[in-house]
């Protein structure tokens, strides 16, 4: 079992540590992430200049580019096999309903999916305590039914630990993505040198947070799994565009 790790928190993030050492009996375990924290990157590519490549002292490799450049350099490049895996994670907080769109943990495990490797992003959904060791459990327990149970095709798997020790988590509950209200307002700010800057506020309260939701599941110390999909058609408005055109 061949596994490839990434993140958007950066290389020395203790998620990506603590991922790291839960997976490490699994198999071969490579770990490919940011030079630097790049959350919110979502799925950018890199393309007007050249990747750098290096290897710091624990073995972890690291890019000076996004999420999305490491999960594509390593698999299109570095590695001289096709991971069985891609595992981006453990990120320090949610990645629930809209956050999906920016987030820079779901894209590099997206890039994994779009290479055709079933791909995982794990997010602990919290940025207080830390349980970090109960994602790392969680992770390593649905690697391990990766390697029982085969995928027959490649799958993108959005998953958000409640931030409680393991022995409170409630169970698993495989969700549909919640809705968030719109973001707050950017604040205004003002430079020591006198200039105007805008600091991007924080994302909004849950909206549709019902049953069935990652927000709903998680509220109840239950793991979200939501599967995920790339194509943004949207279907039910093929019809509606085509005769507003005639």
């Amino acid at each position: 079992m061949r596994i490839l790790l990434s993140n958007d928190d950066g290389y020395f993030a203790p998620g990506i540590l603590c991922l790291a050492e839960s997976l490490q009996d699994l198999g071969e375990i490579v770990v490919v992430a940011p030079e630097r924290d790049r959350s919110g990157a979502s799925n950018s590519l890199t393309l007007g200049r050249p990747l750098s490549l290096r290897q710091a002292p624990n073995g972890f490799y690291f890019v000076d580019g996004t999420p999305t450049d490491c999960v594509h350099l390593a698999v299109t490049g570095m590695l001289e096999d096709l991971p069985d895996m891609v595992i981006s994670g453990i990120n320090h907080g949610a990645n629930m309903g809209d956050d999906t769109v920016y987030s820079g943990t779901v894209a590099a495990a997206t890039e994994g999916y779009l290479l055709g490797i079933p791909s995982l992003a794990i997010s602990l959904a919290s940025k207080d305590s830390g349980y970090f060791d109960t994602a790392g459990k969680v992770a390593r327990a649905l690697a391990q039914r990766f390697i029982d149970k085969p995928v027959s095709e490649p799958v993108l798997l959005n998953v958000n630990v409640p931030d409680v020790p393991y022995e409170q988590l409630a169970g698993i509950a495989v969700t549909r993505l919640g809705k968030r209200h719109k973001a707050e307002p950017v604040i205004k700010i003002t430079s020591p040198r006198n200039e105007t800057m805008y600091w991007v506020g924080a994302a909004g309260a849950a909206q549709d947070a019902g049953e069935g939701t990652d927000f709903h599941a998680v509220a109840k110390n239950m793991v979200s799994i939501t599967p995920l999909q790339i194509d943004l058609t949207h279907q039910q408005q093929l019809l509606r565009i085509r005769n507003w055109l005639e």
